[in-house]
């Protein structure tokens, strides 16, 4: 358990949780090596286009007790440090605007989802590295005020699939990984192992690494400056199995950066370059306490983001029946 104040987690010293630096040249020939330009159509959908309805039944044959899990969090309305744009709720009909009977009670909501706060799902608009979108596409000329016109939420529709829960903390006999700690392609097939799962083609993988279980015991602190995450090494190994969906309790991304002048390596790896939409902030604790109740790290997954014409994400509250 970390002895730091909550709101300032410790870095990782001289790099060590993170592994060597990754220069900007060795990243932009990883991004080449994984890249998957061109490769679907529509190309908006990028690797949601693997999940076939073979796909769909494979991961219906999962589910055996019929227990259903979701995985987002609650709107949260509260500023924190890693929640400084808090969703918006307030009463728009307190029963007393409308004559006739029955009263009715109304209410608003609003939110700047894409951050550390909301759970929620990034398309491929939402991403681009070195000015170009998925597919090559310049990103000034594709998203602009009024919305993304490639890659919004809207091409992607819903997605039912195998979901694969890579339950860090528990293969480590840890309650969580220390912000900081990146998780290595050696890490994911150790969990493998450890979990009795295979990530395959259509696959989306989820990475438990405890983050709202740490946030519970010892407070919120900036995730945008320190968290737990996949390391870039670990993309070219996610890549050869062909998911379709990325995931997690923090966004995948280890902070700080391993890679020089990148704040979100993993973010570009996965979007921009392979076309994989991405899950951030997701609650994984009671989907963690199922696994280990039950010993099965795999379940259908749903995902239902809001049909967005132009937009570049959702918010979203993904189920996982077990």
């Amino acid at each position: 358990m970390s002895s730091h104040p909550a709101d300032a987690p410790a870095p990782p010293p001289d790099g060590a949780r993170n592994g060597p630096a990754v220069s900007r040249r060795e990243f932009d020939a990883l991004f080449g090596t994984v890249r998957t330009w061109d490769r679907w159509a529509p190309a908006d959908r990028g690797a949601w286009n693997r999940v076939t309805a073979g796909h769909v039944r494979r991961a219906a044959s999962l589910v055996r007790s019929g227990t259903v899990v979701p995985l987002g969090r609650p709107w949260d309305t509260t500023p924190a440090p890693d929640n400084t744009k808090p969703a918006l709720h307030y009463m728009s009909d307190l029963g007393d605007v409308e004559a006739p009977e029955p009263s009715t009670h109304k209410d608003f909501i609003g939110v700047d989802y894409h951050g550390k706060g909301v759970s929620h799902l990034d398309a491929l608009s939402h991403i681009a590295y070195r000015g170009r979108l998925y597919g090559g596409g310049a990103a000034r000329e594709l998203v602009g005020a009024g919305g993304a016109r490639f890659g919004d939420v809207s091409a992607l529709g819903p997605l039912v699939t195998k979901g694969v829960l890579l339950d860090l903390p528990a293969v480590l006999g840890k309650p969580w990984l220390e912000p900081g700690q990146a998780v290595h392609a050696a890490d994911v097939l150790a969990a493998e192992t450890a979990l009795d799962v295979e990530i395959g083609e259509g696959d989306a993988v989820l990475l438990r690494v405890g983050r709202f279980r740490r946030r519970r015991e010892l407070g919120p602190w900036d995730a945008d400056a320190a968290s737990a995450g996949f390391h870039v090494d670990a993309v070219p190994l996610l890549a050869e199995r062909g998911i379709a969906l990325l995931g997690g309790d923090g966004d995948s991304d280890v902070r700080p950066s391993p890679v020089e002048g990148l704040h979100s390596p993993v973010h570009a790896l996965a979007v921009a370059a392979m076309g994989v939409p991405l899950l951030d902030n997701l609650d994984l604790e009671a989907l963690s306490a199922a696994g280990a109740g039950t010993g099965r790290y795999e379940f259908l997954l749903v995902v239902a983001p809001l049909d967005i014409p132009g937009g570049t994400g959702s918010p979203v509250n993904p189920v996982a029946v077990l």
